[in-house]
């Protein structure tokens, strides 16, 4: 429900908080000096990345987005996980599907007791966009296996899930994006100049991965739409060849339609009174049909 782990000589203190397991009006969160729009915040399935500093708490607040561990509807996504800073304090709002960050960060924080604040906070989301790429290639995965399929046979279920794939890719490259801007938004806010030399580079690192990401993500998706596109061409084309084969068909049969039509009439006519008539016409009908075929045939190519 709640964990705390001191750190940086005992001097920091890292605080987790469950918002599954934990009421929204709890004086818990008031304990920890958290109001209720950061919990608002912390709850919002669709709030952006960003940062805010709180002059009346006098905290420093990130929301970073977080890859889904597993897929939401055929497709994985990101979700928000809230951040933040008051004096030697580093406080986690985390829900059922961000909380495995925890372990990753519990265990970075093992080996690296000594870390200040912010390095531990840029440590961690250097870890949270490292987490991003595994998910990606999985995506790339499903691509080539949907791709290898599709050349079998385009089929509408295949083709369904090569569109989840593009909506996880969607969902992704928005929220790589919220990173890579909120990262840089740091620069320019009051509380960087007031970082050391090991925080602004732990600072550069996270945003040099995020803009890896952010470059991978683009690019899955700009393979993706190829994909698409190369699919839907095909699809019409298809449909082109179909109908042109629809087309010749409804013009050949007009041929023994005309004939018989003109032989059908109620009037004296060439051949009514011989046995072999019918014969001939149908003679008549071939001979105009493969005469139209050769001359179609000749056009289409």
């Amino acid at each position: 429900m709640i964990t705390e782990k001191k750190f940086g000589n005992k001097e920091n203190i890292w605080i987790n908080i469950n918002s599954d397991q934990i009421a929204i009006d709890s004086d818990l969160y008031k304990q920890y000096g958290i109001d209720s729009e950061i919990i608002s915040y912390a709850l919002d399935r669709n709030e952006r990345a960003r940062i805010e500093y709180d002059s009346e708490l006098d905290a420093f607040i990130l929301i970073y987005n977080v890859p889904q561990t597993k897929k939401n509807d055929n497709h994985y996504e990101a979700v928000p996980m809230t951040f933040l800073i008051k004096n030697n304090q580093l406080l986690t709002i985390t829900n059922s599907e961000n909380t495995y960050i925890i372990q990753y960060m519990e265990k970075y924080l093992q080996n690296n007791l000594d870390n200040s604040v912010f390095k531990f906070l840029f440590s961690s989301l250097f870890m949270i966009t490292d987490k991003f790429f595994p998910v990606i290639e999985e995506m790339n995965r499903e691509r080539n296996h949907i791709n290898d399929m599709l050349k079998e046979k385009t089929t509408k279920k295949n083709l369904l899930a090569l569109s989840d794939v593009e909506t996880g890719v969607a969902y992704f490259i928005s929220a790589t994006k919220q990173n890579a801007v909120l990262l840089e938004q740091i620069k320019t806010n009051a509380i960087f100049q007031s970082l050391n030399e090991d925080e602004k580079e732990q600072w550069e690192d996270t945003l040099i991965e995020a803009r890896q990401l952010v470059e991978m993500a683009q690019l899955t998706s700009q393979v993706l739409q190829q994909l698409s596109g190369t699919y839907n061409n095909i699809l019409n084309n298809n449909l082109n060849d179909t109908m042109k084969i629809l087309t010749v068909l409804s013009i050949l049969l007009t041929i023994p339609t005309i004939v018989t039509g003109f032989f059908g009439m109620n009037m004296p006519l060439p051949l009514e009174h011989n046995i072999l008539g019918w014969v001939i016409a149908i003679g008549i009908s071939l001979i105009g049909w493969f005469g139209l075929s050769f001359i179609l045939r000749l056009i289409l190519k």
